[in-house]
């Protein structure tokens, strides 16, 4: 089967110029420039305050996007030439206010909170931005925000140094912020920047915006900000260099191998420093990741790898000119690739990388990071630039390239001695964000110099608040061999032989949906939808389909009922080894189908569940599927759960039966708006382990921590320790 994706691509983009965005008022913002000193308490008792403009009312975002918001909230702003100042009051009875967490960066806790949040774009440019939020409680929430298709992307694990406070009246709570301008990449010529405030009503699960944003896009969506105009001269300092360095101490023992117990002593420094108002040159020596939180296990029946999320603080700034290439299948760049091998973390040297705009609509992005040698693996350099040139109102052209090379060769490591990939991306998104096409084309070379080295892929998406739909074609060379990408399908293990065998392929995956709002019946959405992925190899041959068919209820008391028939015809081209039984499934055509559902119950509620059950047939054989979650919460201070998950699978004969399990309790005590204790246990049967990680934080100055981490690994039948560790490090962030 062949696909012509230059042709679809330009009847695409031939259909997408002709539609327009929709007009809509824009809302204006003026901050007025203070050499008042202001507290950051909650309190509001500066004169500036109270002479400084108020924003015009809240309209409504969810569950309906038009008309003001029931539950109002009045801000002001105001800068010097270090800080820029958000007060926000937000009218909500005292007894009302839900606060899920204390802990900072927690993302479910902040929007599952009574919260107010502050979003940014200094550029102007639409497809970046930040986000400074705080929870009735106190507790904040730093994020960057990235344009990924027509979504805007919270990544939380991006931080930065800046102040805030909270204090709670009767009938309203106040919010206090002082974001300082190194925070920030701007432009300091142009004096208006995009802006928009988004506020959480938990007691009637509405969210409210100050310049409106449609159903269908969520409240950070970038395309749809007012106008912050600075009144005043606008000469903000800027820092120009931040330095954080660090120092830890840990013991480890591995209990298999019967070693000693190995102290180690770490130190190492990371710094920041400002190019221009809007480049930014981040640069790392000696980096330390004990204190990045563990992964959360899953359980895997498919063919295929899992994708876990980039948590590495030096990986994160402005990650989207490196990570927002490819489709969702297919990430021809993966930053877990750098310095993590098989699951154990591979030692980084120094690492240095530039990032941010050289002009108004240009954005560019230069990584070079050295790992070191390990017994087994040899050390390589990486190098990836990256280019982003807007277009239009909302588009771009991306150009990138990327170069692994070994430098230092182990005996016994048989990488290839350098890898590289190149590529070029078009995204056009309308002024409304209602229609996406993109067309993508990357290559990868290797010393073979191997053909069929390609990646292809177009797609178009239309989202409107009653209608979603969209298709995404795909190619993958079977030689697009990619040492930086994450391309699951294109290594398939055959297990009687026990190698790996790469097969090229074309992906073709439509979707659509409808959003019913009935509004009634404590109903506030009915979705449903369904999607099909279709697998042919580069000759033509048929590899797999998966359709699904479900439907997704939303109730106003946020709660969510989901259901599903999933229906898979899968030709398995390779003896295939699913449950790790001895005899692996032998090479033919599988068709079975999958009926799931699932019910979250009322997130505001102290006792929360989330309960899933799936049944259907495997392959030639069975699955049933249990999942339950359940969690308290001691409002603000804690949340303490438990998850289980059991898989059960029956394959005829000789081929094998599994009973997986995944059990993981889980504590979060917050002490303080400044101290956290979490503590994961995860009983995962299908790796054999039982995983215990602990980890206390002291935020004893913005940005500024002490970290404990402690870590412990026994087998799941026997509960033998197979290896145990404690971390202390300390981190200290001081502006120069």
């Amino acid at each position: 089967m062949r696909v012509n994706p230059v042709l679809f691509v330009i009847l695409l983009s031939s259909y997408s110029f002709c539609l327009s965005a929709q007009p809509r008022e824009r809302v204006y913002l003026t901050a007025n420039k203070t050499s008042e000193s202001i507290k950051i308490d909650g309190i509001l008792n500066e004169l500036v305050w109270e002479q400084a403009n108020l924003s015009s009312p809240f309209t409504n975002k969810w569950p309906i996007d038009s008309g003001k918001a029931e539950s109002q909230t009045e801000v002001r702003i105001l800068f010097d030439d270090n800080f820029l100042y958000v007060s926000a009051v937000a009218y909500q009875r005292k007894e009302d206010l839900i606060i899920q967490s204390l802990k900072r960066d927690q993302l479910d806790g902040h929007w599952s909170s009574e919260n107010f949040a502050f979003v940014v774009d200094p550029l102007n440019q639409k497809n970046t931005g930040f986000l400074f939020g705080v929870n009735a409680g106190g507790a904040q929430l730093d994020a960057m925000l990235t344009l990924q298709g027509a979504w805007t992307i919270q990544n939380e694990n991006w931080d930065n140094k800046w102040f805030s406070a909270v204090k709670t009246e009767e009938d309203h709570w106040i919010v206090e912020m002082a974001i300082p301008f190194s925070a920030l990449r701007f432009n300091k010529d142009v004096s208006t920047w995009s802006i928009n405030f988004i506020r959480t009503d938990k007691k009637r699960n509405a969210f409210s915006t100050w310049s409106q944003v449609p159903l269908q896009f969520n409240g950070v969506d970038l395309g749809h900000y007012g106008t912050l105009q600075f009144d005043g001269e606008f000469t903000p300092n800027q820092s120009k260099v931040t330095l954080v360095p660090y120092a830890s101490t840990s013991s480890t023992k591995n209990f298999e191998n019967e070693e000693r117990a190995k102290p180690g002593l770490g130190l190492g420094v990371d710094a920041k420093v400002a190019l221009t108002s809007s480049l930014n040159l981040d640069l790392t020596y000696k980096p330390d990741f004990s204190n990045v939180e563990v992964d959360r296990q899953v359980t895997n029946l498919t063919r295929f790898s899992i994708l876990f999320p980039e948590r590495r603080n030096f990986f994160l700034e402005n990650a989207d000119l490196f990570s927002n290439y490819g489709s969702w299948q297919v990430k021809p760049f993966f930053s877990r690739k750098i310095g993590i091998q098989n699951g154990a973390a591979i030692p980084i040297q120094a690492g240095a990388r530039i990032t941010g705009n050289v002009t108004k609509s240009l954005r560019i992005g230069i990584m070079d990071i050295q790992t070191e040698a390990t017994e087994m693996v040899s050390a390589n350099n990486y190098f990836v630039a990256s280019a982003q040139q807007g277009l239009f109102k909302r588009s771009n052209v991306k150009l990138f390239a990327a170069n692994r090379h070994a430098n230092k060769l182990v005996e016994g490591d048989d990488t290839d001695l350098y890898n590289r990939t190149f590529g070029a991306e078009f995204q056009y998104i309308s002024g409304s964000g209602k229609l996406t096409t993109a067309a993508r084309a990357h290559v990868a070379q290797t010393p073979e110099q191997l053909n069929e080295n390609e990646y292809l892929s177009v797609h178009s998406s239309y989202n409107t608040s009653k209608f979603y739909g969209g298709l995404m074609l795909e190619k993958v060379g079977e030689n697009y061999i990619n040492d930086f990408g994450f391309v699951p399908r294109l290594y398939n293990y055959d297990a009687q032989n026990d190698t790996t065998v790469r097969i090229g392929h074309y992906n073709i995956n439509p979707w659509v949906g409808l959003l019913i709002r009935p509004n009634k019946y404590g109903i506030n959405v009915i979705e449903p939808n369904t999607w099909s992925l279709l697998n042919y190899t580069s000759e033509g041959q048929f590899m797999e389909r998966m359709t699904s068919v479900n439907v997704n209820v939303l109730f106003k008391n946020t709660g969510r009922f989901f259901m599903e028939a999933l229906n898979t015809d899968s030709h398995l081209l390779l003896p295939s080894n699913v449950i790790s039984s001895d005899t692996p499934l032998p090479v033919g055509r599988y068709a079975y189908t999958q009926y799931t559902v699932r019910y979250l119950t009322d997130r505001r509620k102290r006792f929360t569940s989330d309960l899933s059950y799936t049944q259907g047939q495997f392959y030639n054989g069975t699955r049933t599927e249990l999942g339950a979650t359940i969690n308290v919460r001691l409002q603000p201070w804690g949340n303490f759960g438990i998850s289980y998950l059991q898989n059960e699978v029956s394959l005829p004969g000789e081929y094998g039966e599994a009973n997986f399990k995944l059990i993981g309790p889980k504590a979060e005590i917050s002490f303080r708006n400044n101290i956290w204790w979490t503590t994961f246990l995860q009983y995962n049967t299908q790796v054999d382990n039982f995983n215990v990680n602990s980890r206390l934080q002291w935020r004893f100055k913005p940005m500024s921590d002490l970290f404990i981490v402690y870590t412990d690994n026994y087998t799941t039948e026997t509960f033998r320790v197979k290896n145990r560790g404690i971390v202390v490090k300390l981190t200290y962030w001081l502006n120069l």
